[in-house]
Formats: C-alpha cells, structure tokens, sequence
C-alpha cells in the first residue's frame, strides 16, 4: 500500500493514547506499586486524550474533503471504521469527566473515579480494536486479513502506554522496579507478536492467479493485463519495499522500538539518568512508528495479479506481459502495457 503520515500517525498515537488511558486504570484499580497520586493521574490521562486528539486530527489529512468526514460516523451498523470514530468521539467526554473528577475532587480510588477511569479505559480498548479490524476484514489483503492485525493493535498501544507511564514514574520517584518491569515485560509481548506476524506474512502463501480464477487444477496464463491506465487500487496497493530494505527497517523495529526502551527504562531502575530516561518513549514512538510504515507498504491487493503482478514481495511484471511490452516497445509504443505500478 502507499503508505499515508496521516494514516500511520492516526494508528501511532491514538493507540498509544488509549493503551494509556487502559494501563492508568489498571494500576489505580489494582493499586499495582502503590498506584497512581491523583496529580500523576490527572497529568497522564490530560497526556492520553492528547495523544488521540493528534491522532484523530491527523487522519483528517487522509480524506480527499476534510469537511466531510462527519459521514463516516453514518455507516455504523457496517463499517469498522465508522465504528472506530463514533467510540473514539464517546471516548472524550467519558475520559474529560474521569480527569475532571480526579483534579477536582484529589482523589482517584473513589467509586465514581474508579468507574469513570475504567469505562475510559473499555471504550478506548473497543476502539483499538475496530481500529485493528479495519484492516483485519479485508479479504482482499492477505497481509492484513488475520486476527494478528487487531492482536498486534493491542499488544503496541498497550506497551507504548505503559511505557510513558513507567517513564513519569521514574521521574518522580527515581528508581522503581514494578511499573518498569511491567512495561518491560509488555514491549517483549509486543515484539514475539510482531515477530509471529513477520514469519506468517513471509510464508509463500496466498491468493495467486489459480485461486483468484478458480481454475485450481490447471495453469492459468495472464495475457493482457486488466487494463492500460492506474485506478485507485493500483495507485493505493501497488507500492512495495524490497527484502533488503525491509529486513533493515524490521532491525530498526526491534532496535528502536523494544529493545532500546526496555535497555533505559532498566538502567533508570539501577542508576540515576534524569530526563534521559524520555529517550524510552521518544525511541519507542520512533520504533512502532516505523514499524506502522512495513505494516502499510507490505500490503499488496490481490487487485495486482490481473495487472501482470506476481506474488512476492517485489513488484515483478508477468512474463507475458513483459513479452509483449518488448514488442510494443519495438513497434514504436512505449510504455502501453506496462502497468501503472511501473510508470512512476
């Protein structure tokens, strides 16, 4: 797919803002380490509403006519997405009058805070999961079209929030071992996850012209591709990223995103290193966000192979096709049958 700033920005911090809000209302219900004093919880809930307020604005970006994007909430009964926005818009004021009782009253573990911070908590978990299955119901994408998509949604948002959680504990308190093995422990979850996805989208599987046809037992030759000039789906899915450049990107993954938060977030528990310990979620932001980019530019439709575009991770024309763009190339027409992946 070509992969949209304002797409993977919408996944990014609006994942990482509800995983927040979740992972707050699990330590104040659970009173984990001590819990959370009604100022750090006021602070980190103020801080998830703006991590999903900038991921809500940023995929305005993404449509065609900003103005319109109140119809997406139109479409409920159907569409993932409409569901996604009309529980991140329910999100708000449940998570405003969480922080509202909390900063007013001071206190967080009465009954009305306690059962406004975890219905926050529930209403964000639901949207990180329509916001998973948006991508999760698309049969046309064998990339995505798996319960490891919503799966791995959980395991990033979650690990992200709590690791901005375990980072403002360590600054207020210095070392503390609890919440940073927590968040620790939840960035190992979430890379085997991202690891589990890697192996099973590299496997040599998937729609191919046999099964796109239905002719199964035979051998399906392309001729001609679908058509001579770009529509939305070649334009959208007919991107790619060579292995290397992938492998490459997938170090930086695990580099930036899990293994250099957990390396600071560690140290801080055994050394005192002051506002170096930002570096964690800054690095871990970093990380996830690349990983959001493989996550959009691996996604190839199924849509390709009638535009003479074999399985593999590389846009390769078909060997028919590239028959007959040499002879078109020869008898004066250039570029007629070269699909429109190809034309860039």
């Amino acid at each position: 797919m070509n992969p949209s700033l304002a797409v993977i920005f919408l996944t990014l911090f609006s994942g990482a803002g509800f995983g927040l809000m979740a992972t707050v209302a699990v330590v104040n219900d659970f009173a984990i380490d001590g819990g959370l004093s009604p100022l750090r919880t006021a602070i980190l809930v103020a801080l998830a509403l703006l991590l999903v307020t900038m991921g809500m604005v940023s995929s305005t970006a993404h449509l065609a006519n900003p103005k319109n994007a109140w119809r997406a909430f139109t479409r409920w009964r159907t569409s993932w997405l409409a569901r996604e926005g009309v529980f991140a818009v329910l999100f708000y004021p449940v998570a405003i009058a969480y922080l509202g009782w909390v900063f007013f009253t001071n206190t967080d573990r009465d009954g009305v805070a306690l059962a406004l911070g975890n219905a926050a908590a529930l209403i964000g978990l639901i949207t990180i999961f329509c916001q998973g299955m948006i991508y999760a119901c698309l049969r046309t994408i064998r990339q995505w079209h798996t319960p490891l998509v919503p799966a791995n949604f959980y395991a990033l948002g979650l690990a992200l929030g709590m690791t901005v959680l375990a980072t403002s504990r360590v600054l207020a308190r210095g070392h503390d071992l609890v919440l940073v093995s927590t968040a620790s422990a939840l960035l190992v979850a979430a890379a085997v996850m991202k690891a589990i996805y890697y192996f099973w989208i590299g496997a040599p599987s998937g729609t191919t012209l046999q099964t796109a046809t239905g002719f199964t037992r035979g051998r399906v030759r392309l001729l001609d591709q679908g058509h001579t000039f770009g529509t939305f789906l070649t334009h959208e899915f007919s991107n790619s990223i060579s292995p290397v450049r992938a492998r490459y990107f997938k170090i930086g993954v695990y580099l930036l995103g899990f293994l250099a938060p957990i390396a600071i977030l560690l140290l801080a528990t055994r050394t005192p290193i002051g506002l170096t310990v930002l570096l964690a979620p800054v690095l871990a932001f970093i990380g996830i966000g690349l990983e959001r980019y493989l996550f959009f530019v691996e996604a190839q439709h199924v849509v390709n192979l009638y535009h003479g575009r074999m399985p593999g991770p590389l846009p390769q024309m078909h060997p028919a096709l590239r028959a007959h763009a040499a002879d078109a190339l020869s008898a004066g027409k250039p570029g007629r049958l070269v699909p429109s992946y190809e034309k860039r």
